[in-house]
């Protein structure tokens, strides 16, 4: 369907897609900080360093681009070859190969001064949000996605790896070069984790069913994670049960525990929702989102009907391992507000991956699985008669 305009289009590039705003945006939301320092400050505090010492800067510039290079050379020299397909082994070995570079050159100075780590961190969240065109045939809503995939780490989940480590410095509980973060994984978590705490100086073990694909142990390494692979048998249960032990037999080491954790949901209400009401000036009727851990739905949800109590929240599930709608018991987030949700829709794997094909070929937007599976559902609510010139909103 013809979708009229909620806010100026912004056409600077030739776009299949209409954007709600403009991808590029200076970092203005707030975290439990105060707020991020902006870039341009940043800038200004490197050049008035730059003016002052100009001679050390040249030389440590020069110093760095020469341990740069080197190791860009070491990784393209051992990952060149690799085919993870047909040698598993090799991929391990890659991926402790990177995360030596890193730790050495964390050593080194040339990882992150203290500007350039918060300079990094600005990156999380403002994410834009566009129409979806061509996947919504038949559809009588509107249904706008917010890209979550150009976060830092390709998804959601790096809100809440940063949100999480720093409410527990906040409290006290932890500190860069004194703990040692724990956590159980088998998703985008693990990385969004990994990702802040490299920035940020902490050591991670990530616990992990063996069955987990080769790829993600791989980043989770190059991050310079430490990877403790359990019984896949016992699927996420093994995993968590093996974090709860290191906990216990480690010094300092502290586990977010991400499906209880009030931060997880804390992020989402204080930025994601905000994001969303702002990107669609209070013009969204409808939000949609997978479950998971609760944070997503939860915290968005809460904010969005904390500013309409007639926008409707529609949770998404797995239809194999449907817990919220009833069909199959199981565990259910401490952090997921059930009452919260209006409706619980239920997609299969297959419905999933075959969105998230059609998103890549059609729409030109490469997703993972969880948000083909939202986007399945936002398209199946946008058909239904009653939701008609109405706004569907879902990260994705």
């Amino acid at each position: 369907m013809a979708v009229s305009g909620l806010l100026p289009h912004f056409h600077s590039f030739p776009s299949t897609h209409h954007l709600l705003r403009p991808a590029i945006r200076p970092p203005k939301f707030s975290f439990a900080n105060g707020g991020f320092p902006s870039i341009l400050a940043v800038n200004a505090e490197a050049k008035a360093k730059a003016k002052a010492k100009p001679k050390a800067k040249a030389k440590a510039k020069a110093k760095t681009k020469t341990a740069v290079t080197a190791t860009a050379t070491s990784v393209f020299e051992d990952t060149h070859t690799v085919n993870i397909a047909e040698d598993v082994t090799q991929g391990e070995q890659m991926g402790k190969q990177a995360s030596n570079i890193a730790n050495v050159s964390l050593v080194s100075g040339v990882r992150c001064s203290f500007s350039h780590m918060f300079a990094l961190l600005t990156l999380i969240g403002r994410t834009p949000m566009i129409y979806l065109n061509k996947v919504t045939q038949g559809c009588v809503a509107n249904i706008a996605a917010k890209l979550e995939s150009m976060e830092p780490c390709r998804s959601v989940k790096d809100r809440i790896g940063y949100s999480m480590i720093l409410d527990a410095e906040e409290s006290g509980a932890i500190s860069p070069g004194r703990s040692i973060l724990v956590e159980p994984t088998s998703g985008n978590t693990g990385l969004g984790i990994a990702f802040v705490a490299a920035a940020k100086g902490y050591k991670l073990i990530a616990t992990m069913p063996a069955s987990m694909d080769i790829e993600r142990r791989i980043l989770l390494r190059v991050f310079g994670a430490e990877i403790v692979l359990t019984d896949p048998m016992k699927g996420m249960k093994g995993a968590i049960d093996k974090a709860e032990d290191i906990v216990q037999s480690k010094p300092n080491a502290y586990m977010f525990q991400q499906f209880d954790n009030i931060a997880n949901t804390k992020i989402h209400f204080d930025t994601t929702g905000p994001e969303i009401w702002e990107d669609t000036v209070g013009s969204v009727d409808i939000f949609v989102a997978g479950i998971g851990t609760g944070g997503t739905v939860t915290g968005t949800g809460r904010y969005l009907k904390m500013m309409n109590r007639d926008i409707k929240v529609v949770g998404v599930e797995p239809a194999d391992r449907s817990v919220i709608s009833g069909d199959n018991p199981g565990y259910v987030p401490s952090i997921l507000d059930v009452k919260l949700l209006d409706e619980v829709l239920k997609i299969t794997n297959d419905e999933a991956v075959e969105m998230a094909r059609k998103l890549a070929l059609e729409e030109g937007l490469l997703v993972g699985i969880s948000s083909g599976a939202a986007a399945a559902a936002a398209v199946s609510i946008a058909k239904r008669p009653e939701n008609a010139g109405k706004l569907i909103a879902e990260p994705i």
